[in-house]
């Protein structure tokens, strides 16, 4: 590669008019990104370097070398889109273990690696074989993500970001293992840095997610929407210089452990660091390591860091000024990044120091500014403080469905802007990677000023994993198996349509579950109380009345799982969350608030209390004069719930058969008569190809007037 070309940086719009001029588009991109991928592994002058740990959380430059042509192959065959492996050894060894580690849980796995050149071989077949795949394809435009042009561009995608992250590893490698190269230039401009200040940002409310419209590739957690309010700040203008941080350093802010969080402290205490991972020192002089050479510490430089460290200046600098000093937040970088009124592919020139347009290394920090601030993109990524999750309507793509739900743990902060080496989706506005926090990018920082607390402007909502509260989530809020309706949509509406309600000011859903009877009762009355013994199960319904969604995984078969996730503006209930108090409670021991009620629904309950005669002699007492109780079960009474003494039904009496519809009617006729009883059927998904398909009985009765 004599220059780098932009098909090698820039993303490939999904728009167009001719589809055998995207068609070669495309092909430029994937061949001209596989070149420059390939152009940065050879800096590295010797074979054996490629199996040197120099990562200790991340393999050997071997495997990357291997993993990205593997994920053509791997994603195409699951696709449908090739008959054919070319070397399922390698498209298994190459598949996984990308994701950084925890430093406290290294990964010692020891692995027949291949050689260079058998690697360099098989990259050589798969090249050929993803030509052929995108001279065949078929191709519309635009492109949307049930295409195969679109696997093709996950492809180039995926590339770039191990462009970058191998990148990283190059630079841990040991000097003598590296040649500097004129494809990859440092910059070597070097200087004092200037003084930093904090210049005010007006606050304003920030809409952040992209639409399915839009017209660039984009990873599944880019997608959705989500408004914050950010308040007033200031940020700093310049990104933290090598000669900002050194204050730090000289400060003994590595020694002192106040300015620390707990994650910081036994990180510290582990490594052992006293100063950035990149930084050398050597008889008093200091040194920064870049991609191909070591050079004396470029004071104007950005210096990078990870997120801990980060904090910790952050911290430091908050005792020096007494102020409120944090790291800046997704939404309020989004504020910072409107200074540039463009984006990638559309500009001319890049606007910072990003998709190689200028250096193969960082820069001055005040290279390039926009409206005061300088950096906004490029140079270094900037650490945040926001752990990275989907936004509202978030969905994965079915062939990539791990891609960002592993980091939504809570261990991941999003770094924002892009580094010097960012490409294609990297540098865009939209773009959202995250990294744990002890973990290292070409990745630095800005701080801020503010007194808005950060967790305010950001909600975490993981995956929920449980099977059981999993299964429960689908049983309430999935999908439709065997044309059988939605249990609690069905049970609702099936009791409502049997009573003359003479009014509908408050509903009792007892023994709620995940809630979805809830909000369907919600629709009828003014006030629902929804009441369950499980803490666990009561926690979901709290949480998507809270965040408007629910996540959760279900199993397909095996360790394979599904991601699915239910919001309250599909199924139509955002006008009526706030009708609706969630709390945990005993049935048999409600307490005395719980009264006045002009329904009370009881789902699938009465078979699983310890003592259900005790819940229906006193139920009464909880409902107005006139109003109905709705009692559905199955009736799978069961000694590990209810003591076989304790069964309202299902047992002989006398010699005879004593149905639970006898005992119920026993238990609650001095206060009720029967109104209706009616089948529920329900099912319940296990796995993909394992379900429960019941028949619940429902009964509905109405309270006598006078009963009290």
């Amino acid at each position: 590669m004599d220059k780098i070309p932009m098909h090698a940086t820039r993303t490939v719009p999904l728009t167009g008019h001719d589809t055998e001029q995207k068609r070669q588009e495309l092909k430029l991109a994937f061949n001209h990104t596989w070149e420059l991928y390939e152009s940065l592994f050879s800096v590295v002058n010797n074979d054996k370097a490629f199996f040197v740990k120099a990562e200790p959380l991340r393999h050997p430059l071997i495997f990357y070398f291997g993993h990205t042509a593997t994920f053509y192959i791997n994603k195409l065959k699951l696709g449908k889109y090739i008959k054919h492996r070319i070397n399922p050894n390698f498209e298994s060894m190459f598949a996984i273990g990308v994701d950084e580690m925890s430093w406290d849980d290294l990964d010692d796995t020891h692995y027949q690696w291949p050689s260079v050149t058998e690697v360099k071989q098989y990259r050589n077949s798969v090249k050929a074989v993803v030509n052929q795949v995108i001279d065949k394809l078929p191709l519309t435009l635009p492109i949307n993500e049930d295409d195969p042009a679109w696997i093709i561009l996950m492809g180039i995608e995926h590339e770039r970001i191990h462009l970058e992250t191998s990148s990283v590893i190059i630079r841990q490698l040991p000097l003598d293992d590296v040649t500097p190269s004129p494809l990859w230039p440092a910059c070597s401009d070097t200087s004092n840095a200037p003084e930093n200040s904090l210049l005010s940002v007006a606050g304003s409310h920030v809409a952040l997610g992209k639409n399915e419209d839009e017209a660039t590739y984009g990873w599944d957690n880019e997608y959705g929407n989500q408004t914050y309010h950010v308040a007033d700040f200031k940020a700093s203008k310049y990104l933290v210089s090598n000669q900002e941080f050194l204050t730090f350093i000289k400060a003994d802010g590595y020694r002192h452990l106040r300015y620390w969080n707990e994650e910081g402290k036994a990180w510290l205490a582990y490594t052992q660091a006293k100063m950035p991972r990149f930084w050398r020192e050597r008889n008093g002089q200091w040194y920064q390591r870049n991609l191909t050479s070591e050079v004396p510490l470029p004071l104007n430089w950005p210096v990078e860091v990870n997120q801990l460290e980060a904090k910790a200046f952050c911290n430091w600098k908050a005792e020096q000024a007494q102020r409120p000093i944090r790291l800046l937040t997704e939404a309020e970088w989004y504020l910072l990044r409107q200074n540039i009124d463009s984006d990638s592919p559309q500009w001319d020139e890049a606007p910072g120091n990003i998709e190689l347009g200028y250096y193969a290394s960082s820069c001055p920090v005040d290279r390039f500014e926009h409206e005061g601030f300088c950096d906004i993109i490029g140079n270094v990524w900037q650490w945040t403080e926001t752990n990275i999750d989907g936004f509202q309507g978030f969905k994965v793509h079915p062939l990539y469905d791990d891609f960002s739900t592993p980091t939504f743990d809570g261990k991941h902060n999003l770094i924002k802007g892009g580094s010097w080496i960012s490409t294609g989706n990297e540098s865009i506005k939209a773009s959202r990677y995250a990294f744990r926090r002890h973990f290292y990018q070409h990745a630095g920082f800005r701080y801020v000023e503010s007194r808005q607390a950060p967790e305010t402007m950001a909600s975490l909502n993981i995956y929920e994993t449980d099977e059981l509260i999993s299964q429960y989530l689908e049983f309430h809020y999935g999908a439709e198996y065997f044309a059988v309706p939605n249990f609690c949509i069905h049970g609702v509406q099936a009791s409502l349509q049997e009573i003359q309600l003479t009014q509908h000011q408050r509903a009792l859903d007892i023994g709620c579950s995940v809630g979805r009877a809830s909000f369907e009762l919600a629709k009828t009355f003014d006030h629902v109380d929804g009441i369950d013994f499980s803490a666990r199960f009561i926690q979901q319904a709290y949480s998507l009345t809270e965040q408007g969604e629910k996540r959760y995984t279900i199993k397909t078969e095996g360790d394979l799982v599904e991601f699915k996730c239910a919001t309250l503006t599909e199924m139509g209930y955002q006008d009526v969350a706030n009708k609706i108090h969630f709390v945990q409670g005993d049935a048999c021991n409600l307490k005395p608030q719980f009264t006045h009620y002009d329904l009370i629904y009881a789902s699938n309950l009465i078979d699983r209390l310890g003592n259900p005669r005790q819940f229906l002699r006193t139920i009464h007492q909880r409902l107005n004069p006139g109003g109905y109780l709705v009692i559905t079960s199955p009736y799978t009474w069961l000694e590990e719930y209810t003591e076989k003494a304790h069964w309202l039904g299902g047992v002989k009496v006398n010699g005879e058969n004593f149905t639970t519809l006898d005992g119920l009617t026993e238990t609650l006729i001095p206060h009720f008569e029967l109104i209706a009883v009616k089948e529920i059927p329900f099912v319940i998904r296990e796995t993909k190809r394992k379900f429960q398909h019941s028949l619940s009985e429902m009964t509905i009765w109405r309270k006598r007037n006078g009963n009290h």
